[in-house]
């Protein structure tokens, strides 16, 4: 089923503080990119050490976190939200932070923030991933710490919290992020037989491309976190060297000459997010097309004025319609 634009969607002006904000984001970003698609891993980690933030037992805006490693020697750990105003059984959303696969982290202020926003508003138990950047680690790194962190919490108890329901479990990212959750989704349907049961896929603005040009790269200009040539970056680095490959690579083009037929798959209930100001808009309408020419139950929602990752900024309306649609998808999902 498709959703149509929502009511938060109406054009409203594009906040100044926003544009601040991501103006600084691109400063820092084109600061520590060094020639060769490679970045100044040390002088990034030091930039982002004011905005860096720890777990706390205590609550805060009904949500408290403590942090959980995985494998210390790749720095594989998760950070759970746990909401404080109830004991019911809740849902559990592994969330898989964006930044092309090479910037952030699960601790970084902004992410921290969406994850409390997640557990408090959907109310739903947050695992949220830090996996290997790139150019450090290229694929497939991040999707095997993404399948990794989803063993390891089947594996060991009381690792979260009694009332993490894992039967209702969902995979979720944001842009790169959602690339891991697609794929984790499609490894967990390939190779995976445990406890979890991974009901829904929540793509938000999903970092899907190709060779291709689409008409949305070369039209969409203005406020961006991710601008043209930022986004051939970030997959120049993301993709092994060598051996042919381009973006229309099986990770990156996953509709394209290497799509897999997920009709054979039992492939989770997925929703897919869409700004219309977002440069990727078109590879992220071909992904739902694509999953629901196979089959598989898919919606899309689509928001007007809204940028690549604008829910990261709590001024833009849209940020709070995304909360309560997501809501909606997970809780069809647990009375089906």
């Amino acid at each position: 089923m498709e959703i149509p634009l929502t009511s938060a969607a109406k054009p409203p002006s594009f906040p100044i503080k926003s544009r601040i904000n991501i103006a600084l984001l691109n400063f820092l970003i084109n600061l520590c990119y060094k020639n060769h698609d490679t970045i100044h891993r040390s002088l990034w980690n030091f930039l982002c050490k004011p905005l860096l933030t720890s777990s706390n037992p205590k609550p805060i805006n009904g949500v408290f976190t403590y942090d959980v490693t995985v494998d210390p020697s790749r720095d594989l750990w998760f950070r759970v939200y746990v909401p404080t105003d109830t004991k019911a059984s809740l849902p559990v959303i592994i969330y898989f932070h964006g930044g092309g696969f090479v910037i952030c982290s699960p601790h970084i202020k902004f992410y921290d923030v969406v994850c409390r926003r997640f557990a408090a508003e959907v109310q739903a138990i947050v695992v949220s991933v830090n996996y290997r950047l790139a150019p450090e680690h290229k694929y497939p790194a991040q999707h095997v710490d993404g399948f990794d962190v989803l063993k390891f919490i089947d594996g060991e108890k009381e690792i979260l919290p009694e009332n993490a329901d894992l039967a209702r479990c969902f995979l979720a990212g944001d842009s790169a992020g959602g690339n891991i959750a697609h794929h984790v989704a499609k490894i967990v349907c390939e190779s995976y037989s445990g406890k979890i049961e991974v009901k829904g896929v929540i793509a938000i603005q999903p970092f899907f491309g190709g060779e291709e040009r689409t008409e949305s790269e070369k039209r969409i200009t203005g406020p961006s976190l991710v601008p043209l040539e930022r986004l051939d970056q970030f997959w120049r680095s993301w993709l092994p060297a060598g051996d042919g490959h381009n973006k229309d690579h099986k990770a990156i083009n996953v509709t394209g000459p290497e799509a897999v037929d997920l009709s054979t798959l039992d492939f989770p209930a997925t929703i897919v997010f869409v700004g219309d100001l977002d440069i990727l808009q078109d590879w992220q309408r071909r992904y739902y097309n694509w999953l629901k020419n196979g089959g598989i139950q898919v919606d899309l929602v689509e928001y007007r004025n809204s940028i690549h990752c604008f829910f990261l900024f709590p001024d833009l309306p849209q940020s709070h319609q995304l909360f309560t649609d997501i809501s909606k998808f997970v809780h069809q999902q647990e009375i089906k």
